[in-house]
């Protein structure tokens, strides 16, 4: 699958990892129904590091779809939560 992180690029990563990057979502998604500022800071930091750690960059110039998108690092949690879903970030 091709994961978009806003404002950096995109990413190929195997659908194995899903079910990893679920759990941080669910994180994510419990801090922002909880107004937890300070933790989903946290937990947008480590999603996004997890999707870096086990994708590989897609070149510059290479425009694929995007099965998911991810907001940049220095997102609000008000605009984290407009791009939500009922399943979070990453459906699943």
């Amino acid at each position: 699958m091709v994961v978009r992180i806003m404002g950096e690029g995109q990413l190929r990563l195997s659908n194995t990892h899903l079910a990893e990057l679920n759990k941080l979502d669910d994180e994510l998604l419990a801090e922002m129904e909880n107004g937890d500022g300070p933790g989903f800071r946290h937990t947008l930091a480590a999603l996004l590091t997890k999707v870096r750690e086990l994708g590989t960059p897609l070149p510059d110039d290479s425009l694929e779809p995007s099965e998911l998108i991810l907001p940049s690092p220095d997102a609000t949690l008000e605009e984290v939560r407009d791009l939500l879903s009922d399943d979070g970030l990453i459906p699943g």
